[in-house]
């Protein structure tokens, strides 16, 4: 009796839930330099948005011995000495990178250098670098060595189609994330007349920053400068909202994600002083608590978006189940979430060393899947097969030794 009233109480938790937004990822990949003082975009990092922690360098962008492959006929792609610019373009982030977006879906991050006429992308499950170098991007040519026309804003949206907006909105651009990846053109950003004077194209106010989507595939841009412009992709209107409050002086918005709780976290390509958390609803920013380290960014990315829709201050049962504070809440992260392929990953950061239990439980509360694991290192990534064919809704539970709980989260199956 007392099991069957669980399990029914476990399935009007879940169903009872509002899922229209859940947030997937409490991390971002941030483009930083090699080093930590300096200002070279070269290089990738994963940026913890619970604990703030920074990953050492995930791709070194430098690296002209890297080996490059075409994005569609994934052959080896050579580009020879006789090549102007040769060695510049084999760098994959060549000349510095200030647009990225990730792809949850196929688990890229799509970027493009600036002043290289390019879209290319890593395969983050092989860290393999591939060119679309069947098709320009923007068509200003490579090492056009324009500030106005460099791609510093990308994003995909939910439906996973990719935009990207040059520094003066004149370049409006559209790509799709499928296994044949296509761009086009959409031309130029419209002021809407009731910007009051602050325009899109205005170099002092709206140029640089960074793109994110809300749940119904707006884009939002958030300029160096500060200002903020949600923008149309059908109507290409881009309409001023505001402005970010309480930054410092010296700060420059240069990166921007949302993160697990629905604000946004923004990065400075200039500033070290920290990160910002930003409210959405008020444009308000406060300090990112964030680890010692501290990386200058000029773009963050990773597939979380606004979430419109929502009702302010509402929080569905299912998301006060899976957020109330573990002792491991903030140690263990689980990506990709919702997951699209055959396996998850679990990292655990800084979790004891020892034995423990991961359970997989459906709709009912029935465990559908177990798992032991031990944790052997302090910095310990652990994947996870599935052998699920259902998509839907799960929960996943880590105990230990004594059977504990000590975390557990929503999983997504798509």
């Amino acid at each position: 009796m007392k099991r069957s009233l669980n399990c029914s109480f476990f399935l009007i938790l879940l169903f009872s839930a509002t899922f229209v937004q859940a947030q997937k990822d409490r991390f971002a990949y941030a483009v930083t330099d090699l080093n930590k003082d300096g200002a070279g975009w070269n290089a990738l990092r994963k940026i913890d948005l619970k604990t703030g922690e920074f990953s050492s360098f995930l791709f070194d962008g430098t690296n002209i011995k890297t080996v490059l492959y075409d994005a569609h006929s994934k052959a080896e792609l050579s580009i020879p000495d006789t090549e102007k610019n040769a060695n510049i373009l084999r760098m994959p982030f060549g000349t510095g990178v200030a647009a990225a977006a990730y792809d949850r879906r196929n688990n890229r991050l799509y970027f493009t250098p600036m002043f290289i006429d390019q879209l290319r992308y890593i395969d983050l499950k092989t860290m393999k670098i591939y060119y679309v170098s069947d098709q320009t991007f923007t068509g200003s040519g490579n090492l056009h060595n324009s500030g106005a026309k460099s791609i510093t804003r990308m994003v995909i949206n939910p439906d996973g189609i990719g935009y990207a907006i040059s520094n003066d909105g004149k370049t409006f651009l559209k790509f799709t994330t499928s296994k044949n990846i296509s761009i086009t053109s959409l031309g130029s950003l419209v002021d809407d007349p009731e910007n009051n004077g602050v325009s899109i194209f205005n170099s002092c106010t709206s140029f640089g920053g960074d793109m994110i989507s809300d749940e119904k595939g707006n884009l939002y841009i958030i300029t160096a400068r500060n200002h903020v412009f949600k923008v149309s992709p059908d109507t290409k209107i881009a309409k001023h909202i505001g402005t970010i409050k309480g930054l410092p002086a010296t700060f420059t918005v240069n990166g921007a994600v949302v993160d697990g709780e629905g604000n946004l976290i923004v990065s400075s390509a200039v500033d070290a002083s920290g990160y910002y958390v930003v409210n959405p609803k008020t444009w308000e920013s406060s300090l990112f608590q964030a680890a010692k380290d501290i990386y200058k960014s000029s773009d963050l990315a990773n597939s979380n978006y606004l979430n419109t829709s929502r009702s302010s201050g509402s929080t569905s049962v299912i998301d006060l189940l899976t957020q109330q504070q573990l002792p491991y809440s903030k140690l263990v992260q689980v990506y990709p979430n919702p997951v699209v392929t055959n396996q998850f990953t679990m990292q655990f950061n800084q979790v004891p060393m020892g034995e423990y239990t991961m359970d997989l439980s459906d709709v009912m509360g029935r465990t559908i899947m177990q798992r032991k694991i031990s944790i052997q290192n302090e910095n310990q990534t652990q994947a996870v097969p599935l052998t699920l064919k259902a998509q839907g809704i799960y929960l996943i539970k880590l105990t230990d030794a004594s059977q504990k709980l000590m975390y557990q989260q929503k999983l997504m199956i798509q």
